[in-house]
């Protein structure tokens, strides 16, 4: 299947952040996920990549990076992400098909996916052009959500689910919102060029009852003891996963530059006001307010 053909999931105008972070209840697992990406990340780097970042909600916490390139299909996502974090050389705000990076090969040491992947309709796709942009040895953090969590299963053996959480397919809840077998995934993963180094269980607690009723900082103080468990068994609706790429191309241009043409993946782009150019295919990106529009050329 041709990537332009592939569903994308497009935040353009929501106001996800607002309702769902903001305003969601949701600090019990904002500080859960950053307790994991603390402990999976690398204590230092170069250039990370952050795909899906929406509106920056976690690009705060890649301090230890000397720069930072936020990677979301929607504009007015990354212009909250700008809003937040600033215009500096330090990020780098790009929107861009996660289908048809816009990078150069081998450019980054470290990425992260996070709440992302669970809007792939092709998944392994998604992994094959990440991958092809990272460094050998770089580090990828990766979230998924699994299908086979503790919930999934009682409701199922209730007969109060319809769908297998112990089958290894995907399973699409509501439209470009999918849940995975983590074993599916791991599989991903290994046949993509990666090697898994560390597995853990996130949001052991993420039931509204709970939250209403305990102390967040004590339900994330025992999410945080939990965690580790990941390594044996996975239960939890959030999976997190530590990946380190094998073999591939290692790339530093000389300019700094990080981008090549998602059309012909010519990286000779020419700088032109307001756009890049490809000097091979003719084909020109829009830069506008800081931010490097790579979704359909001018």
């Amino acid at each position: 299947m041709n990537p332009d053909s592939r569903p994308l999931c497009d935040y353009e105008g929501s106001d996800y952040q607002t309702r769902f972070w903001d305003q969601g209840n949701r600090q019990y697992e904002d500080q859960v996920e950053a307790i994991a990406l603390k402990r999976l990340l690398p204590h230092k780097g170069h250039v990370l990549l952050e795909l899906g970042a929406g509106a920056g909600r976690n690009t705060s916490r890649y301090n230890q990076f000397e720069r930072v390139v936020l990677l979301d299909y929607s504009i007015s996502q990354l212009k909250l992400a700008q809003e937040r974090l600033g215009k500096s050389d330090r990020y780098l705000y790009v929107a861009g098909d996660i289908y048809q990076l816009p990078f150069i090969s081998g450019i980054f040491d470290t990425a992260t996916m996070i709440r992302t992947i669970h809007h792939m309709a092709d998944a392994p796709l998604a992994l094959r052009e990440i991958r092809q942009v990272l460094q050998p040895g770089a580090a990828f953090v990766l979230e998924f959500s699994n299908k086979r969590n503790l919930k999934a299963i009682i409701r199922f053996l209730l007969r109060r689910q319809s769908w297998n959480p112990f089958t290894p397919e995907p399973v699409e809840f509501a439209t470009l919102n999918f849940d995975f077998h983590p074993q599916t995934v791991y599989k991903w993963l290994n046949d993509t060029g990666f090697n898994i180094k560390q597995k853990l269980t996130v949001s052991h607690f993420r039931v509204n009852l709970l939250k209403n009723t305990f102390p967040i900082k004590l339900l994330v103080n025992l999410d945080a003891l939990l965690q580790s468990t990941g390594a044996w068994f996975q239960l939890t609706p959030s999976v997190f996963v530590l990946a380190q790429a094998e073999g591939g191309d290692s790339h530093t241009p000389q300019s700094g530059d990080l981008f090549r043409c998602p059309n012909c993946k010519n990286s000779s782009l020419i700088k032109q006001p307001e756009m890049l150019k490809c000097p091979d295919c003719q084909q020109s990106w829009l830069v506008q307010d800081g931010i490097y529009d790579f979704r359909k050329p001018i």
